[in-house]
């Protein structure tokens, strides 16, 4: 899902996801908590075939993002495929709600997934729809259960409050850059005008490195690659730090001076992620690669391939040309993250700006699961290039890792 300079980006808005069997009136549940045609509503089991997805704003939680999800006990093989996608929506989702049939309680379908939700330590409510054809509320209802009807438009301001309130508790507490600053520094970002990037437009990285560095008191000055040893040298005082695009580390490194920081946009992503020290660790497998050696590529978000691209041209290029051995590259795009690393050596990931924390937090525990070391492209460029322990100095506390 892309973004704009006047939106909040998908990866920082809530991910809420609804589930539920088919014919629970799940996407009635959703049209009548979202205020809008969202989900498309039938008396035919199954008419939600995909999860349909929406960025929005929802009182009293503000940006969010709106999965609807295909029928959990859909029937077939497409059914089956159906169910697997549902199932990595949970992957990438921060609040769930699951829909049952007043009617029905909790079945075995119902109960395996509220399983998963507890396994995943994901946050969810459960609502009862159709609660309008019970002659009365059970005895003993479900703790904490919301009993609604979407018919009726009752129980649904309840069922946004508690979303409101669980989606609160759920959002990151990190910083890309604001931590490291104080009021009044100012930070050189090094900017080229990257092809892959819309034409009028930065890349979200650096949209969001500037947005935090505003929201800091602190100052943003931009640059392209060719324009930065002239500017370090014109300011009257020395910046705080440079941050630049990986693809230009090198020629950034040579033209910083070495008491200035320096890190990299993809650096800061990881950190902002929580995958950054993972990251450092898995970067020493460049070392012990040998011909034939599977390495997978991936990247969060799909993008139009350019000659030159970097994580289908560039990356292999480099990690060639440092490793001297003949590896095979494989590459994988969007939510086609695969469930299966072991083939792999190594995973380098992109900075993962278009994924939410949880699910880039899922690809890591996922890899690590499968003893499979994964990495990311702002790491890999700084250590073929000789400079990852100077792109790590804004972060003292890391550097340890090289030494071990």
């Amino acid at each position: 899902m892309g973004t704009d300079l006047n939106s909040t980006p998908s990866a920082n808005r809530v991910h809420i996801g609804f589930f539920g069997r088919r014919n629970v009136g799940k996407s009635s549940i959703v049209n009548a908590v979202t205020g809008q045609d969202l989900a498309i509503v039938s008396e035919v089991k199954g008419t939600t075939t995909d999860p349909v997805s929406k960025a929005m704003e929802l009182l009293p939680l503000g940006p969010v993002v709106i999965v609807d999800t295909p029928g959990i006990d859909d029937e077939g093989e497409l059914g089956a495929k159906r169910i697997a996608k549902t199932r990595q929506v949970l992957n990438r989702i921060d609040v769930a709600v699951l829909i049952a049939d007043a009617r029905d309680g909790l079945t075995e379908i119902e109960n395996e997934l509220l399983a998963e939700f507890k396994r995943k330590s994901l946050a969810h409510v459960i609502v009862f729809n159709k609660s309008d054809l019970l002659s009365g509320l059970p005895a003993k209802p479900y703790p904490g259960a919301i009993y609604a009807s979407a018919k009726e438009k009752t129980g649904i301001e309840q069922i946004k409050e508690k979303i409101g309130e669980l989606g609160k508790e759920e959002e990151t507490r990190f910083r890309i850059v604001g931590d490291l600053v104080s009021p009044s520094d100012f930070v050189v970002l090094v900017v080229p005008i990257d092809k892959a990037a819309p034409k009028g437009r930065l890349i979200l990285p650096q949209q969001q490195t500037i947005r935090d560095l505003l929201e800091s008191d602190a100052a943003a000055i931009v640059v392209k690659e060719h324009e930065l040893r002239g500017t370090l040298e014109a300011l009257g005082k020395k910046p705080r730090m440079v941050i630049t695009d990986s693809q230009v580390f090198s020629k950034v490194s040579a033209d910083t001076p070495k008491d200035i920081l320096l890190t990299s946009f993809s650096i800061l992503m990881a950190r902002y992620k929580g995958v950054l020290a993972p990251a450092i660790e898995g970067v020493a497998v460049l070392d012990d690669l040998r011909d034939g050696d599977r390495v997978l590529i991936t990247e969060g978000c799909t993008h139009h391939r350019q000659c030159d691209d970097i994580g289908t041209v560039k990356l292999p290029r480099w990690v060639r040309q440092y490793t001297g051995v003949d590896i095979k590259f494989e590459f994988s795009t969007g939510g086609d993250f695969p469930e299966d690393l072991t083939p792999y050596r190594l995973v380098i990931h992109c900075g993962g700006c278009m994924l939410t924390d949880r699910e880039m937090r899922y690809r890591r525990r996922h890899a690590d699961e499968q003893k499979v070391p994964m990495t990311n492209y702002g790491i890999v460029i700084a250590y073929v290039q000789g400079i990852l322990k100077r792109s790590l100095q804004p972060f003292p506390e890391l550097l340890s890792i090289l030494e071990d």
